[in-house]
């Protein structure tokens, strides 16, 4: 089975160096779109409205074969 990297960016990048397997690049992506809204949900921003994760998915040659963005952005209405 092909072996897919999530390289994650919240602030700063953060290599994926283990991998997982998947048995196809569908799969893959699928898991990267599921990883995507846990990491923000523990990842909310602490000093402001607005914060970013991506995740970089890479095969196993270091080719990135898919790349997803969640982005928070909050605003203070008036009261």
């Amino acid at each position: 089975m092909p072996r897919f990297y999530f390289d994650i960016h919240d602030e700063e990048w953060n290599r994926d160096t283990t991998g997982h397997e998947f048995s196809n690049l569908d799969d893959a992506i699928a898991q990267a779109k599921r990883t995507l809204p846990a990491m923000a949900l523990d990842h909310l921003p602490q000093n402001g409205d607005h914060h970013t994760v991506t995740v970089l998915v890479t095969d196993e040659d270091g080719r990135p074969v898919y790349t997803a963005t969640l982005s928070f952005n909050g605003l203070l209405l008036g009261r």
